[in-house]
Formats: structure tokens, C-alpha cells, sequence
């Protein structure tokens, strides 16, 4: 760590001593995992996102985004939380952090031990069926993919985009799994591109804000809105924000202390001076 990144974590952790945390994570604090962010350097992009309305308008969009997502489901699933997660679930644990508001779907926070974590873009924990609502494990539609394409092959060594899936030479032939229940779509529970935040996730992350006196954004570019309208309200409150990112973010400006470096060094050594 740099002096002059080590004289900005002194600073930020003078700012937040004695006040409960707030965190607003991205896919920055999940890439010590393996598992890539969206932006920055080294970051692989995405041409052809899915979105919601494709997703449900075309079937062959369906089978490829089943393709490549059962592909990458297990490399995805195996990764593991690494220093800054373990960091921020300790202090949860010593009552400095009050909870975490994490753009990500890995599900990282909460196998580190953080216990209130509000997932505002969902989960590929989960899977929903779009015609009745059943919620199924997604552990199980991997299952039932494997069972309806005895053929497939998933490849030890895979290039994951950050949603944890992979891009598919082909899905020719592919069956996508339907509900057991009804036969109805089946969609992993995460919002897609161009979908909006579920309400009750929104307010939930708000009410974690509200009840807080400071708010750390870790790993989190803060190119998606929902994470800058929480920043934004964070800054109407004149509360202390810290940035903690690699690259510059839409909000450095507002921020009392901009860190730049990686959350996995810099969130153990606030974790450290905090305690």
C-alpha cells in the first residue's frame, strides 16, 4: 500500500470511528474471487448484454443465456469470499458495520458471515418461475439441465463474465429447463438489463441508509443508478462517504476521503483500525 493510500485510510477511519457503517458494494470487491468486474481495467465487455424484454420475447435468447450460464454456474458457485468480505463481516460482528447493500449476485456477503445484506440486483441463488412465483434452488435447475441435456460437458478451465456465466460456441440442441410446477419460464432472480430495481429491495437498502451514520462504497464504479441515487442520499444527509475503488466513480466528488486501490487491501486495514 502506498503512503499516500495508507494516509487516505488514516483519514477515512478517523471520519467513521464511532459511527455506524453503511456499505454499498460492486462487482469490484467480488474480482480477489475470481470473478470479474464490469468495468475497469482488465474488465471484459459485454456487447450483448441480456435484457428483461429479449429474455422474454425470444426463446433462442433463452436457450443461449441457459447455455452459457449453466456453463459457468459451478466455476461461479465454487469461488470464495476473500479478505474484504471477511473484513466487512467482522465488523458487522463488532456492531461498527449496521449492514451491506451489495450490487452483486454471487452471494459472497453472505457466505463470509455478513448476516444483513440487502442484494438490490438479486441472486442466481434463486431462481423464479414467471408464470406462478415458485422459487427453486438454482443447485436443483442445474440438475434438471444436466438431466435434460445428458450430453453436455462443463469445461474445467472457463473465462467467467461477471454474472457468472460464459459465452457458448453453440446451443443447438440445448432444452432450457421450464417450472415442474406449471411448465412455466424459468429466470434466474436477478435483474437483467434495462430492469428496474424491485421496490421493496430499494426501500430495504434506504432503510438500512437511513439508520446509519456513514456510508463506505467498495469495488463499485457507480455507473448503475440505483447505486448513485443511495449515494445521493448519503450526501443530502452530509454524512461521511468514503470511496474505496480502483478506477474513478460518478460520485468522487461528493466523497469526503477517495481511496484508490483495491477493497481487498484497504477494507482488512480499515477493519483493522476500527476494531
Amino acid at each position: 500500500m502506498s503512503a499516500e493510500l495508507a494516509d487516505g485510510v488514516e483519514r477515512s477511519a478517523e471520519l467513521l470511528r464511532g459511527r455506524r457503517i453503511a456499505v454499498l458494494t460492486g462487482a469490484g470487491i467480488s474480482t480477489d474471487s475470481g470473478i470479474p468486474a464490469y468495468r475497469g481495467e482488465g474488465a471484459r465487455t459485454r456487447a450483448d448484454p441480456m435484457t428483461g424484454q429479449r429474455y422474454l420475447a425470444d426463446e433462442a435468447a433463452r436457450r443461449r443465456y441457459w447455455v452459457g450460464g449453466h456453463l459457468g454456474w459451478r466455476a461461479f458457485a465454487s469461488a470464495q469470499p476473500n479478505g474484504a468480505h471477511l473484513a466487512l463481516a467482522q465488523m458487522e460482528r463488532d456492531d461498527l458495520v449496521s449492514g451491506i447493500i451489495t450490487q452483486n449476485v454471487d452471494g459472497l456477503h453472505l457466505r463470509a458471515g455478513s448476516s444483513h445484506v440487502v442484494e438490490v440486483h438479486g441472486t442466481m441463488r434463486r431462481v423464479l418461475c414467471l408464470r406462478c412465483g415458485q422459487v427453486f434452488d438454482r443447485r436443483d435447475i442445474a440438475t434438471q439441465i444436466e438431466e435434460l441435456n445428458p450430453w453436455i460437458t462443463v469445461p474445467e478451465n472457463i473465462v467467467l463474465n461477471p454474472d457468472g456465466d460464459v459465452a457458448p460456441e453453440s446451443s443447438d440442441g440445448f432444452v432450457v429447463p421450464a417450472c415442474t410446477v406449471c411448465g412455466g419460464i424459468l429466470k434466474p432472480d436477478v435483474v437483467f438489463f434495462g430492469e428496474f430495481v424491485p421496490t421493496d429491495r430499494f426501500r430495504a437498502a434506504e432503510s438500512l441508509l437511513r439508520g446509519s451514520e456513514a456510508l463506505i462504497v467498495a469495488g463499485s464504479s457507480l455507473v448503475v443508478n440505483s447505486g448513485v441515487r443511495l449515494v445521493e442520499r448519503a450526501r443530502r444527509r452530509g454524512i461521511p462517504l468514503i470511496i474505496v475503488n480502483r478506477e474513478p466513480t460518478r460520485a468522487d466528488p461528493w466523497a469526503h476521503v477517495v481511496l484508490t486501490g483495491g477493497t481487498g487491501d484497504v477494507i482488512p486495514k480499515l477493519q483493522e483500525l476500527l476494531r
